[in-house]
């Protein structure tokens, strides 16, 4: 969905009139408490099948966490993706991405066998995920395990049906007709099912009833798989911090079961889009594409659809990152139909009345706001009432003098500091193509001598930063370069394709962060006997 290139914001969008900033009931969420954690996307896992999944490689990094003193792991979205294979672009707000299944627990369960799963071509790529052979495989093995499975009657599978009605019903209905329509985007479907006529609806159910319980399946064998795992993850004092784009693909089941909740034509066809204007580093600025919502529709139900979203959410995860926060209090939108971004215009989002409803849903998850780009006053005074951690991102701090809010000298206590995210590269790779000017004042401030001490002295001085809690991308532990970059934003191709390959999580590895961690003071207080990690698989 975001192409990251929010901070290029060097003027700040207007502020908006008509937020809606209730002064004197919002509560404030508590400080995270000092620690760290890494960001690594579940498809990074190691697995010799093609693309990381809930098995025992994520509870090898799990282990590998709690072995380095580690309180979190923070992942991208873990929905269904669609074209581009962008974890911000979802077929629903709501499901599981059913190639994160793990096949042997599969084996285990009797549904599929040893040599089915062997046999199948992966095209196997031990660093990289290669969709199009999951696209041509995967799903094939999961519908052998359908078939075998005897899920229908059991009291757990009905359980769920019922607990996830509220969505589960349309998406697995929306991905049966993409699959009789050839994968084609909803708004390209005939007339009648397009529009959801009622007759038509009832047609296509009973039509496609085996092909609805299929995907009804393998969302039941997600949800155990990841309630499993989080179960595991806790236990050995690990949380896990997910990552809600702050708009939905409109391509997607949300979309088409729900577009009176967003700014569409009677066809079902989009209004206006999202994205942001053009800036110092865009000249035509970011154009998303996705559908925005209609805010005045859903204050009327107090937000309801969010507040399922966040709840369905806070069972998932202990902390959950909302993208692009700036969007709550004022949106850009652009025509329908631009090629580019320059022509759109800011309109007010609904502020305070969300947040009201997100911190009703949420429970005990806590909240951080990426909140990159340019702050208005109204957003930096959410901000500081909801209690909600912002972000910092050391990358961005050294293209500007001593008074980049990005340097570590200047963190306040209450955010989550990056070395890079996901849509930046590496920091091997980013020293590497720096300007001198540049890499003089970074090898100044972090007291390099030599520029390949660069990486290594950048994690070191965010961890000795005053944020409470500080992420570090999987890669920059390991040291890698720009081949593993997760993604370029602005590009199609080469994107979400990085994975650790089998050995890379060794106990010398876990030994010297968890030496880091501590001498920080962000180990965690609440120690518990760690396992020790193994090397290899």
């Amino acid at each position: 969905m975001r192409a990251g290139g929010e901070r290029g914001h060097l003027l700040p969008p207007p502020d908006v009139k008509g937020v809606s900033m209730q002064m004197n009931r919002l509560a404030k969420q508590p400080p995270l408490p000092r620690g760290s954690g890494i960001l690594l996307p579940v498809f990074s896992l190691p697995s010799p099948f093609g693309i990381g999944t809930l098995g025992k490689e994520a509870r090898r990094f799990i282990k590998f966490l709690a072995a380095s003193g580690q309180r979190y792991w923070q992942v991208l979205p873990i929905g269904p993706t669609s074209y581009g294979d962008s974890p911000y672009q979802s077929f629903s707000a709501f499901a599981g991405n059913p190639y994160f299944i793990d096949l042997p627990e599969l084996v285990k369960q009797n549904l599929l066998t040893p040599e089915e799963v062997q046999s199948a071509d992966f095209r196997h790529v031990p660093d990289q995920v290669d969709y199009e052979a999951l696209d041509q495989n995967r799903l094939d093995l999961l519908r052998r395990a359908y078939e075998h499975s005897r899920h229908r009657d059991t009291p757990a599978y009905q359980a769920f049906l019922e607990e996830n009605q509220f969505w589960l019903g349309d998406y697995s209905l929306f991905m049966a007709l993409k699959a009789l329509f050839g994968g084609r985007e909803w708004l390209s479907w005939p007339k009648g099912v397009r529009l959801r006529e009622p007759s038509e609806l009832t047609r296509y159910r009973e039509k496609l009833a085996d092909e609805i319980d299929f995907w009804n399946f393998l969302q039941f064998t997600f949800d155990r798989q990841w309630s499993d795992l989080k179960q595991y993850a806790n236990r050995r004092g690990v949380e896990l911090m997910g990552d809600l784009p702050i708009y939905v693909a409109m391509d997607s089941a949300d979309v088409w079961a729900h577009g009176e909740l967003f700014q569409l034509d009677q066809e079902k066809r989009p209004v206006r889009v999202a994205g942001v204007p053009p800036d110092a580093f865009s000249e035509t600025g970011q154009l998303w594409g996705n559908p925005l919502y209609r805010w005045d529709v859903m204050r009327k139900d107090d937000y309801a659809w969010w507040r399922k979203r966040i709840a369905f959410s806070a069972k998932r995860f202990d902390a959950m990152r909302i993208d692009h926060f700036i969007g709550i209090v004022q949106y850009y939108a652009i025509p329908s139909g631009e090629d580019t971004a320059m022509h759109g215009e800011w309109l007010p989002g609904p502020g305070e009345e969300l947040i009201q409803a997100i911190n009703a849903a949420k429970g005990s998850c806590r909240i951080v706001a990426e909140d990159l780009g340019s702050l208005t006053p109204q957003v930096r005074e959410l901000l500081i009432r909801t209690g909600y951690p912002g972000m910092k991102v050391l990358e961005f701090a050294f293209d500007s003098g001593p008074d980049n809010e990005h340097l570590p000298c200047h963190y306040p206590k209450n955010i989550v500091a990056y070395c890079g995210t996901h849509d930046n590269d590496t920091l091997a790779g980013f020293f590497a193509s720096k300007k001198p000017k540049e890499l003089a004042f970074a090898m100044e401030y972090l007291c390099a001598k030599k520029r390949r001490e660069l990486p290594a002295r950048t994690v070191r001085a965010l961890f000795a930063s005053s944020a409470d809690t500080v992420m570090l991308q999987m890669q920059d532990l390991l040291k890698l370069g720009s081949e593993a970059r997760i993604n370029t934003p602005s590009t199609l191709g080469n994107n979400w394709q990085w994975r650790m390959t089998p050995g890379m999580l060794t106990p010398k590895l876990a030994k010297k962060l968890r030496k880091l961690t501590r001498t920080y003071g962000r180990e965690r207080k609440e120690e518990k006997a760690h396992e020790p990690v193994s090397k290899g698989r």
